[in-house]
């Protein structure tokens, strides 16, 4: 059965006390990049950095008194459980891949919870959790496959409809599809004029495999670095949610994901995980259809910084603002030196330089020069290599 607007506006009433506001905001960067308007849901701001305190406290301040929660999760709904529970007076088991961040292990332990690492996914770990929470009498919180859940996750739709009521559209990203199955069933009571669109990463797609074959297709496996949405199926609930609500799915793909993750940084001052990103990532890379206000939910915040690192790196290639260029110089005195030359000539900052002699299939007397440099943009990056190659250096992309 559906969620009702009741059942969303009940949960409201129990959580709210418990939430941090975080009112819709426009980008006016974002929206010349992206030639309409474009509103930003931070939900990264909320407590425990995501969303999943909504569904996870609509669900854990229902349980009796004494009854312990169990979990499985890679990290949001790890730590949305746990602060529940500590909010709460329960306590709280979480079982988390062995792979999982560590700061988001230690978060989860933070808020009070006992952390069992194991498993090789996300899947693996809610096998276990169910067998735990039966051996022991406890009770399992599912990450999206519950009435109580979604209608927490819901009450973002309502905050959306008196936050942004001039918006054509919603953009989710959808991992289970608790998310989208509650925000669509609010606006679909509340605001219907509204569309409201999934977006997934194409290398974890479960939510458009499920609608393209019928019923919920478990994926052979999962390939992202969104690994807060990486799950290997939805579930019937949620996919009757999406059916009866949400006008359509579409994919993004990981170069899209890192440019959505660095201009956040860059043009919004935000740091969000790329699952957090994919709404964003599918606005800008075009996916969406309309020119008029979309609303971008930006799910979660909770990024390791050794990952921010590397996908502010994969961000700065996918934009065209890193260039690796490997030139075919001889190899006599002050070769390396003209060509660093003739790039400085071209106002360029060089990040790198490596000399390769071995390993490469060149004459005896010429050597391989790579360079990584900074660049403006693809165009930018075209014209360098145009540039070098007029005066006539052997020079391809390495990028």
């Amino acid at each position: 059965m559906l969620v009702g607007l009741d059942e969303i506006r009940d949960a409201r009433e129990r959580v709210g006390h418990v939430l941090r506001p975080t009112p819709v905001d426009r980008s006016d960067s974002l929206s010349r990049l992206a030639g309409r308007p474009i509103l930003l849901k931070p939900e990264h701001l909320q407590r425990t950095g995501s969303f999943k305190i909504r569904g996870a406290y609509n669900f854990v301040s229902r349980l009796p008194e004494g009854v312990e929660a169990v979990a499985a999760s890679a990290g949001n709904h790890a730590q949305g459980v746990a602060l529940a529970a500590s909010l709460t007076g329960h306590r709280a088991t979480i079982f988390m891949p062995a792979n999982a961040s560590l700061p988001k292990v230690e978060a989860t332990r933070g808020y009070g919870a006992v952390v069992v690492l194991g498993g090789e996914d996300v899947d693996a770990c809610i096998v276990a959790a169910v067998a735990y929470a039966a051996e022991q009498g406890a009770t399992f919180v599912p990450p999206f496959d519950d009435p109580l859940v979604i209608a927490g996750q819901g009450t973002v739709g309502l905050e959306l409809a008196e936050e942004a009521p001039a918006a054509e559209t919603v953009v989710v990203p959808v991992g289970g599809g608790g998310l989208i199955a509650g925000i669509a069933a609010a606006l679909a009571h509340v605001q219907p004029g509204v569309r409201v669109v999934g977006v997934e990463p194409a290398g974890a797609a479960s939510m458009r495999a499920a609608l393209d074959g019928g019923r919920p297709v478990a994926l052979e496996r999962v390939d992202t670095m969104a690994d807060g949405i990486a799950v290997r199926s939805c579930s019937e609930l949620t996919l009757a949610h999406v059916r009866a609500h949400v006008a359509g799915i579409v994919t993004v793909g990981e170069e899209d994901i890192s440019r959505a993750v660095l201009l956040l940084l860059e043009r919004a001052k935000a740091v969000v995980e790329p699952a957090g990103a994919a709404a964003l990532a599918a606005v800008l890379a075009g996916k969406v259809d309309g020119d008029g206000p979309v609303v971008a939910i930006l799910s979660g915040g909770n990024v390791d910084p050794l990952l921010l690192v590397r996908l502010i790196e994969h961000g700065l290639s996918a934009a065209g603002r890193y260039l690796v260029l490997r030139i075919v110089v001889d190899d006599r005195p002050g070769a390396l030196a003209r060509v660093t030359a003739a790039v400085a000539d071209m106002g360029l900052n060089v990040l790198s330089v490596e000399h390769h002699r071995s390993g490469v299939r060149l004459p005896l007397d010429q050597v391989e020069v790579v360079l990584t440099l900074e660049t403006r943009d693809p165009e930018h990056s075209g014209q360098v290599l145009a540039r070098l190659r007029d005066e006539g250096y052997r020079v391809e992309s390495a990028s």
